[in-house]
C-alpha cells in the first residue's frame, strides 16, 4: 500500500523475472558451467530492466532473486540452495554485488531523468515570467500569471493575491523553501502543509508589495525544488510591483 502501480509491477517482476530467466537458462546448463559469465550477465540484464521500470528497492530485490535462482538452477548441486564449487560461489557473490550496484545506478538514472524533465518545466515558467516582467504594461498581469503558476507548481486548491499591508500571522513559505508557523519551522516533507492558508510574500529590493495566499490541496506535499521555484516566481511578481511604484491596498 502507498506504492505507485508502476513500482508494484516492478516488484512483482523482481520476484518473477529472475526465476523465469534462470529457469530458461537451466535448459542449456549442459553447455555452460557455474563459472561461465554468460548466465550471470543475462541475470544482470534482468536486474537492470527491473530497476529501470521500478525503484531501487525493486532493483535490490531483483539482484537478490537473481543470485538465489542462479545458485538454485545454474550451480551444482542443481535445484538446491547450496554451492559446492568455490568458483561458482564467487560468481554468485559477484552477481549479487554487481546486481545491487547496477540496480542503484539504474534507479538513480530514472530519478535524474524525472528531475531533468521537471527542471525544464520549472525553468520555462521562471523564464516566461521574467520576460513578462520586462514587457507587461501592468504589474497585475505578472501577478495573475504567477498566481496561476503557483497553483500548478505547488498543486494548490487555490491561490489569491493580497496587496498592501500584512494582516495576521498565517504560516509563511520562506525564501529557503521552508515553512514557518509562528516562530517555529514546520516540517512540510513529513507533515504536509499546515492547516489553513500559507502566505508567500512578494517583495523586491527589500520592499514588500503584497503576498500570495496559498490554499493547499489536502494530501499534497510539494518538493523543496517546487517550493523554491514558487519563491522565485513570487519574487518576479514583487519585482514587477516594485518597478510600478508604491502599492496601495486594493
Amino acid at each position: 500500500m502507498g506504492f505507485p502501480l508502476r513500482d508494484r509491477i516492478a516488484l512483482a517482476a523482481a520476484l518473477i523475472g529472475p526465476f523465469l530467466a534462470a529457469l530458461m537458462l537451466s535448459l542449456f546448463r549442459t553447455s555452460v558451467s557455474g563459472t561461465d559469465p554468460a548466465p550471470a550477465l543475462v541475470l544482470v540484464v534482468v536486474v537492470v530492466a527491473v530497476s529501470a521500470i521500478g525503484n531501487r528497492w525493486a532493483g535490490a530485490v531483483a539482484a537478490l532473486s537473481s543470485a538465489a535462482w542462479f545458485d538454485f538452477f545454474l550451480t551444482p548441486p542443481y535445484q538446491r540452495f547450496s554451492i559446492a564449487s568455490t568458483d561458482s560461489a564467487e560468481t554468485a557473490v559477484l552477481l549479487l554485488a554487481v546486481g545491487l550496484v547496477v540496480s542503484q545506478l539504474a534507479a538513480r538514472a530514472r530519478r535524474l531523468r524525472v528531475i531533468t524533465v521537471t527542471d525544464a518545466g520549472h525553468l520555462a515558467r521562471i523564464h516566461d515570467t521574467a520576460l513578462l516582467v520586462q514587457s507587461a504594461t501592468s504589474p497585475d498581469l505578472v501577478v495573475e500569471q504567477v498566481r496561476r503558476q503557483l497553483v500548478d507548481v505547488l498543486r494548490l486548491q487555490g491561490c489569491r493575491f493580497e496587496y498592501g499591508s500584512l494582516l495576521g500571522q498565517p504560516p509563511r513559505l520562506e525564501q529557503d523553501g521552508s515553512v514557518v508557523v509562528g516562530h517555529r519551522r514546520w516540517d512540510v516533507d513529513r507533515d504536509g502543509w499546515p492547516e489553513g492558508e500559507t502566505e508567500l510574500r512578494a517583495s523586491a529590493s527589500g520592499h514588500y508589495s503584497g503576498r500570495f495566499m496559498l490554499r493547499p490541496l489536502p494530501g499534497t506535499v510539494p518538493s523543496l525544488q517546487a517550493r523554491l521555484v514558487a519563491v522565485t516566481l513570487a519574487d518576479h511578481a514583487g519585482a514587477a510591483l516594485d518597478t510600478a511604484g508604491p502599492v496601495l491596498d486594493r
